[in-house]
């Protein structure tokens, strides 16, 4: 994770004032990339504990309009959040335990952006989502355990 002091400057930078509930989530989301908002809410609470539920689903949305944090929901889950912004990299979801891992470009500069045609639009991303089992899952081993908000599994629609 940046430092505080870096962690603010993102936060001015961006248009948006330096708040103990913005730090503390913005700490969690570089702490715990492609974590779901209840996972960010225990990590943000560990940092300030009277920050509530409210305030983290505000917080997560002014980063995400700031450009601050992404916001992915691979088809069949739940909103997931990073602090990788700014690229063009995809993600890699298990389809056991629902782990998610960032995945770059194959090769060059942002080739996915090249479309068959692109019917006159101006594309400025592509998404790609790949699916399969990761290791762990592979291996037999019990999926990650529920401190690790990143792969946390909920079913569909169960996050408000």
């Amino acid at each position: 994770m940046p430092a505080h002091t870096e962690v603010a400057r993102a936060l001015r930078d961006a248009g948006l004032r330096v708040t103990q509930p913005r730090l503390a989530v913005l700490a969690a989301v570089h702490d715990h990339p492609h974590s779901d908002t209840e996972g960010l809410i225990v990590a943000a609470r560990a940092e300030l504990a009277g920050v509530s539920h409210q305030a983290v689903y505000d917080v997560l949305r002014a980063l995400t309009d700031a450009g601050l944090v992404r916001r992915i929901q691979p088809p069949g889950s739940i909103a997931r959040y990073e602090a990788r912004v700014g690229d063009n990299h995809h993600h890699l979801v298990c389809r056991h335990c629902a782990s998610i891992v960032d995945v770059d470009c194959a090769v060059g500069e942002r080739p996915c952006l090249t479309a068959s045609d692109d019917h006159g639009y101006v594309i400025d991303e592509a998404e790609v989502v790949y699916w399969g089992t990761c290791p762990a899952c592979l291996a037999g081993s019990p999926p990650p355990s529920s401190s690790d908000t990143r792969s946390t599994h909920h079913p569909e629609g169960s996050e408000p």
